[in-house]
């Protein structure tokens, strides 16, 4: 009997591990929409739709913006953009996004900029419209402004 004991005992103690892990555990948050597409007018740059895709970690949040239509009209490195997304709050204000992160992109080829970090709010509900993406590429400012409200709807964090 006396060898069983210690057996019990570890088992309990297991339990009690695991159960006290699940309770100690982070939740994990949530955007929603995962992403959303807007329409962007760059003036000079030409313009079109692109691809939004949100993540969330508690108060932190990335952006990352994709389009084959706004294309870069020269080779540019990683890491080269540096890149600043202003998002509109429901209610009034704004909500900004930035970062230089972007994969090496030769001339002629769509955007890729991001993930671009920024700090959300539980319940926060962010539409890309009105809206803007400002780019510094080679020392030039690229600005494209939103044209209507994003589809399918604002980005609401949890």
């Amino acid at each position: 009997m006396l060898r069983k004991r210690p057996l019990v005992l570890s088992a309990l103690a297991a339990g009690g591990l695991a159960t006290g892990a699940l309770v100690l555990a982070p939740t994990a948050a949530a955007v929603s929409p995962g992403s959303a597409n807007e329409v962007y007018a760059c003036g000079f740059y030409g313009g079109g739709e692109a691809t939004l895709t949100a993540t969330q970690n508690g108060t932190a949040a990335t952006v990352t913006l994709t389009s084959s239509e706004i294309t870069t009209p020269v080779g540019v490195g990683a890491d080269s953009i540096t890149t600043t997304l202003t998002m509109a709050k429901a209610g009034g204000g704004t909500v900004v996004f930035s970062g230089k992160r972007n994969p090496a992109m030769a001339a002629g080829s769509g955007v890729t900029v991001g993930p671009l970090s920024g700090t959300v709010s539980p319940g926060l509900s962010l539409n890309a419209h009105p809206g803007s993406v400002k780019m510094l590429v080679f020392g030039i400012p690229v600005t494209c402004t939103s044209t209507a409200a994003q589809t399918p709807g604002p980005f609401v964090f949890s």
